[in-house]
Order: C-alpha cells, then sequence, then structure tokens
C-alpha cells in the first residue's frame, strides 16, 4: 500500500481528515479503507460536489417561463389510437422481439428501506394469492413475451434480462434467482451489473466517514445506469446478440409491461432512439414528474418546479397541457445508449442533490457511529431521463397509456396512504378481473347472484368521496389471478374462458414446467 501516496491526494484535495483514525485501525480495517479511498477520484468528486451545490442554490427558481408542451408529432395515445394502428405496433413489436432484437434492462439498485424490508424491492411479495413476487412476475411475462414472439416469426428466440443491481443489491439479487432456477429462464440470459457508488458528502465539502474505515457511500442513482453500461461490458454484450433496441423501467411498478411489443412499435414507427411511456396526471399538483421541453431541449421537470398556475394550464381540449407524467418507463435504440454512455456524453449529466440524514462516526468516541437528527448532508444522483435533452423532435417519441393498466409502483408500507403492497395488489387483480370480463367471463357470488362488472356504492356513501374506491373494493371486490404465463396483456383468454360463469376467486394458474393452465375457482 501506497500509504503517503494517498495521503498525498486527499491533502491535495481538502479531504485528509479520512485518515485521521488511520493509526486506530487493525490490518484488515487499514486494507479495506485504504482500498476504498484508492479507487476514488478526488479531483473528480470535488467537482461534482461544487456543481451541484451551484445547481442547487438555483433549484428555487421556477422554469414557468421556460417550459413548453410536448409537440403534437411525438405524441401517441393508447386511448384515441385505431385499432388497426395498435394491432400493427404490436405485430412490429413482436417481430422486432421473435427475432432476438429487443432486450430489456431493469433498474433495481435501490433497496427496499420504505418498504420496510432488509433486502431488494424485487423479491417482494405483495400478498398475491400466487404468492409471487415481483421478480418472478416480471420473469413469467418474459417467457410469456417469447412464445408470442416466437409465434410471429416462427423461430425460437429470447429477450436477454439485464439488471442494473447496486453493491447493496447485488449478492442477495443474485442467490435469489439461482434459488427459483431464474424462473424458468436461461441463466446466461440473466445479466447482472453493479451501478456505482459515490460518497456521501457534508455542506462543507468534506467526504463523510461513516466508520472509522469505512466512507459513506450511496449509489449513484438510476442515471448511473450509463456509466455502468459502459463500464461493465453490458453494451458488448447487447451488440454481441445483435440487440436493436432496449426497454427500460423500474423494478417497483407491478404493472409493468416489459418489452411492450405495442410501446416498441409504436416507437419505430416515430423513428425514435429514445422514448417515455407516460401516464395522464391526475389532478394539476400531482407529486410526479412531467416529461416536456424546456429551452426547447426534452425534460423530465419535478412537480415542485411548477407553479399553480402552469399546472393548472390547460389545452383547448381541455387538458392539462403539462400532463405527461413520468412513470420510469423508456425505450433506447442500442445505438443512443452506446451514444450517451459515452464518457464525453454522460459527463454532461448533472447531479442532483438529495438532502440527507447520514450516519457519521462519533468525534467523542470513535467506536460509535451517529444518526443525525436533520440533514448533515448530500447524497449525489443522476436520473435516467437526464438523457432526453440528447433527443430531437425527429428521434423522441412519448407514448400515454391508462394508467389503471400499467402504472402501480411499490413505494412505502401498508402504513402509508398509496402506492402500498395492498394498492399494488389491488390493481393486478382489478386488471386480471377487466382481462377476463373482456374475454367473456361473468362472475357469480357463493349463492350463484351474478355480480355486476361495475360495483355498486355502499349504502350511504356520497358519490365522489375520497373514500369511495376504498368502499367499493369492500362491497364487490373481485379476486382475479392470471399467471403472465397464461397471458402476457389480456390475450388468449377467450377460448378459456368465454361464456363461463366463475365463483370468485377464480385463479388462472400456470408454471414454466406446465403445457396447460389450470383454472381454479372458489378457493386459492
Amino acid at each position: 500500500m501506497d500509504v503517503e501516496g494517498l495521503k498525498s491526494r486527499l491533502a491535495e484535495a481538502n479531504q485528509e481528515h479520512l485518515m485521521k483514525y488511520w493509526d486506530q485501525l487493525s490490518d484488515s480495517e487499514k486494507s479495506q479503507l485504504y482500498n476504498e479511498l484508492n479507487h476514488l477520484d478526488f479531483k473528480e468528486i470535488n467537482g461534482f460536489f461544487k456543481s451541484a451545490m451551484e445547481d442547487l442554490a438555483s433549484a428555487s427558481e421556477k422554469l414557468d417561463d421556460l417550459l413548453e408542451p410536448l409537440p403534437k408529432e411525438v405524441c401517441g395515445r393508447v386511448v384515441n389510437t385505431q385499432q388497426e394502428d395498435l394491432l400493427q405496433y404490436d405485430v412490429d413489436g413482436l417481430t422486432e422481439i421473435g427475432e432476438s432484437r429487443v432486450a430489456v434492462l431493469l433498474l433495481a439498485g435501490g433497496q427496499g428501506t420504505r418498504l420496510g424490508v432488509p433486502y431488494p424491492k424485487g423479491m417482494y411479495n405483495v400478498g398475491l394469492p400466487s404468492g409471487k413476487t415481483l421478480y418472478q412476475l416480471q420473469a413469467e411475462r418474459l417467457l410469456k413475451l417469447q412464445r408470442l414472439g416466437e409465434a410471429v416469426t416462427g423461430s425460437s428466440c429470447k429477450i436477454p434480462w439485464y439488471i442494473m443491481t447496486s453493491e447493496h443489491t447485488k449478492q442477495a439479487t443474485l442467490d435469489f434467482f439461482k434459488k427459483n432456477q431464474y424462473f424458468g429462464l436461461q441463466e446466461e440470459d440473466v445479466v447482472l451489473f453493479e451501478q456505482s457508488l459515490l460518497p456521501c458528502i457534508g455542506f462543507d465539502g468534506k467526504i463523510i466517514l461513516e466508520k472509522p474505515h469505512k466512507v459513506a457511500l450511496a449509489p449513484d442513482g438510476n442515471g448511473g445506469l450509463y456509466r455502468a453500461l459502459h463500464k461493465s461490458g453490458v453494451l458488448k454484450n447487447m451488440e454481441a446478440r445483435g440487440i436493436k433496441y432496449v426497454h427500460v423501467y423500474c423494478v417497483d411498478n407491478i404493472l409493468v409491461k416489459m418489452a411492450d411489443p405495442i410501446f416498441i412499435g409504436f416507437c419505430m414507427s416515430k423513428g425514435a432512439n429514445c422514448g417515455a411511456k407516460v401516464v395522464e396526471k391526475a389532478f394539476p399538483t400531482e407529486a410526479v414528474g412531467v416529461v416536456c421541453k424546456v429551452e426547447g431541449k426534452y425534460q423530465v421537470v419535478e412537480y415542485s418546479e411548477i407553479t399553480l398556475k402552469t399546472a393548472e394550464k390547460r389545452d383547448a381540449n381541455g387538458r392539462l397541457m403539462f400532463n405527461a407524467g413520468n412513470i420510469c418507463n423508456h425505450f433506447f435504440t442500442l445505438d443512443f445508449l452506446k451514444f450517451v454512455s459515452e464518457p464525453t456524453q454522460e459527463k454532461q449529466l448533472k447531479h442532483h442533490v438529495a438532502k440527507k440524514k447520514i450516519p457519521y462516526v462519533s468525534e467523542e468516541d470513535s467506536k460509535v457511529t451517529l444518526k443525525p437528527d436533520s440533514p448533515n448532508g448530500i447524497k449525489m444522483e443522476k436520473f435516467v431521463f437526464d438523457v432526453f435533452h440528447f433527443a430531437t423532435d425527429r428521434s423522441f417519441a412519448v407514448w400515454e397509456v391508462i394508467r389503471e393498466d400499467e402504472f402501480a409502483p411499490l413505494k412505502n408500507a401498508d402504513t402509508a396512504d398509496k402506492d402500498t403492497p395492498t394498492t399494488c395488489r389491488r390493481s393486478l387483480l382489478n386488471l386480471h378481473h377487466r382481462y377476463l370480463l373482456a374475454a367473456g367471463a361473468e362472475f357469480v357470488d357463493k349463492d350463484g347472484n351474478l355480480i355486476p362488472h361495475i360495483p355498486s356504492q355502499k349504502k350511504g356513501e356520497e358519490k365522489g368521496s375520497g373514500d369511495r374506491q376504498k368502499g367499493e373494493d369492500e362491497a364487490m371486490f373481485v379476486e382475479s389471478e392470471i399467471s403472465p404465463l397464461v397471458s402476457y396483456a389480456g390475450e388468449g383468454l377467450q377460448k378459456l374462458v368465454e361464456g363461463r360463469k366463475f365463483t370468485t376467486p377464480v385463479h388462472l394458474s400456470q408454471d414454466f414446467t406446465m403445457d396447460e393452465p389450470e383454472i381454479v375457482e372458489g378457493e386459492w
């Protein structure tokens, strides 16, 4: 170990405090700290901090005068697209899937802290009757989609699944997949890689020590994807496989349609190399980022950066002018990913700042790590959508989908009001109920009475009240779960259920070892 050389680098960067406990450390602790510090580029980190704090100082400036609505020519909506166009998008996307030219890339570097669990979110079971985790649901959707692609092209295909983890989630994720035999996928088609970590920094610019021999580190945000792609060799792996299109999404959306062929087909029809799937904002002040333009460049603007006056603006059709809610669901061509992942472009992406309560080593007793009561520093991160500004009007596409069909995020424990295991579970079961109704199924209660398609309100409930949905669910909630191996998005169900009456709950079950689905009703 070149200890003196490291001390010299630290002194030059004004970070020499990181070795203040050096003489108290054991040999193994010295080795750990040395390796951790020796791999850090302190000049680069100081530069990140300086620019991040400058951006933070100007963050209060409102962007209203700079915001521009999305041009109509880059946008599409599932609700007003002709059926023949939707079918064409679907065929075009499935053809690319069937030719093994599509990959999916999962952003899974975060921990389940807000859920209150000590493991990655993808391993979470929201309480579905089947007991499936988010990872299992997603794996089975890929298996089904491969079969749909093969049916179009007549040849076998693969959809490689690239999963970006962090230091905190990589091993647990790998062990989980191995334990579950990759849920029927081939091991070589599930590729894990790791995003980088950045030091947490105090407001004075000093890197924070969590322990005498350990720097406080945090993942560099889902926008760390681009640096990780460049460093990990994943882009070369994609290129070697013949991949042309990549669907990027976040792990916590239980309704996500991975490698959605309609989304892919729409983006292809626009000649886009970069695309965003969005949902319409539910109301002007909804806490969701908005895809729009800022000074001619595509961007996602956080709700907190838009004034109420601008948030409430409406177009000639009465829709919110800035209504494209970002759901972390993106389309990229491989060529675009290769371009934005090059250091020259990646370094142009600014770090966003989050003020955090960061544990730190006690000055009085170095064996104690203190947890502050208020923010004592920042974490710096980039966002996956920051590359939108590299896209042009001719290369960008925005596809609006129905929220109830495609977006139900898992963010919080059941003690919260929204985005919980319960809301996710019910969103999926409700979607599957609608699939079965559309396929011609009917539902009866235990006494044989037909259950109406639209649940009735509970007596005494006021229409439009905040508790209306909760009341309806309690009154007539219909539990219907469909294995993704039976149907990816409602297709193929008619031959199984048309004209049949089912006693709830209903489960259309299948696993990767079964040739035919099994229908279980009246019990789980």
